[in-house]
């Protein structure tokens, strides 16, 4: 048995005269936490419906949870949770009666009788319970927000597919989401993540996959993708930014890396502290060369890649790119 929860080959979606999803191969293992980026335009959405069983593909096949999609779509997508495109409830209806009507329209193990401690848990786990009462049209952006992931967990999936999770969010709530969605995931969840803010994809994704343009250009582990470039970011202290102290540091230093200073070197960015920062290759012993010179190192930090980084260098401009 596979342990791929999601699978694609050749996924390839056209809309009219546009190519929207070109010849995509998605590979996301059981347990992942798995980011799908990529710019507005880059195919994220398109892709995801295809997955869902929302659109059909031009071409291609999907496998969601060792089933075909769309011809097992009935038995595996039960098993799948997912908000896509933002948030939808009956806005007349509480929180609580919106999430009832969902569990009760798919089959799900247990049935009526493990129905509201299904929807409890789910209004619990994103502070929602102490205004599920209440109608959706009077909960805020944030409030509406949190009720489409609860939406997303009330059958308890084995596969949480979730676009922008944390639009709309204060850094509590999102504190909160982040913090809900590794325990999902320490408990056996697999997670597909569609979001624009990296940071957050980076502390909470295993592996990534960049779009554009409708194809897939990147698909590889985080830690992987933030490999060290091969240079190091030097903090000489120095006893006074204002003075001689900070230049004769920084031409000393040139004196004992030679080539290796990649940089100019520049006041460092702590205010609360005089200093230089040095761009330098990560060759030979550099702490000790500086050391033995007589110049005082405050910090060496190696150098990695950014997520932002990956992305920018292998997707098009904004305004640039085409698709849904």
């Amino acid at each position: 048995m596979s342990d791929l929860a999601v699978q694609t080959q050749g996924l390839t979606k056209r809309f009219g005269r546009v190519q929207a999803v070109t010849d995509v191969d998605l590979r996301v293992t059981e347990g992942d936490r798995y980011g799908f980026l990529g710019p507005n335009g880059s195919g994220k959405t398109a892709t995801v419906r295809m997955l869902l069983g929302l659109v059909l593909p031009t071409a291609g096949r999907v496998r969601v949870l060792g089933g075909r999609v769309p011809q097992d779509a009935a038995r595996v997508l039960p098993q799948v949770g997912a908000m896509v495109e933002g948030p939808a409830a009956i806005g007349h209806l509480s929180g609580r009666a919106n999430l009832r009507l969902l569990d009760a329209a798919v089959p799900t193990p247990g049935g009526r009788r493990t129905r509201r401690r299904r929807v409890e848990d789910a209004l619990e786990a994103l502070g929602l319970a102490q205004v599920g009462r209440r109608p959706v049209r009077a909960y805020s952006l944030g409030m509406r927000q949190r009720l489409g992931i609860a939406s997303a967990l009330v059958r308890r999936p084995r596969l949480l597919v979730l676009d922008e999770p944390t639009n709309g969010l204060d850094p509590q709530g999102i504190a909160l989401v982040t913090d809900l969605l590794l325990q999902l995931s320490a408990q056996g969840t697999t997670l597909l993540v569609s979001s624009h803010l990296l940071s957050e994809v980076e502390h909470l994704c295993t592996r990534v996959g960049v779009m554009d343009r409708g194809h897939l250009v990147v698909q590889d582990d985080v830690d992987a993708l933030r490999a060290p470039t091969g240079r190091l970011l030097v903090t000489l202290a120095v006893r006074d930014q204002d003075d001689d102290d900070g230049a004769r540091a920084a031409a000393l230093a040139g004196q004992l890396l030679g080539s290796r200073l990649l940089e100019s070197p520049v006041p460092a960015p702590d205010p609360g502290a005089a200093g230089v920062r040095l761009v330098v290759a990560d060759a030979g012993d550099v702490v000790g060369d500086l050391v033995r010179g007589g110049l005082a190192v405050r910090e060496a930090v190696v150098e990695r890649r950014t997520l932002t980084d990956v992305v920018l260098s292998r997707t098009t401009a904004v305004g640039e790119g085409m698709g849904a």
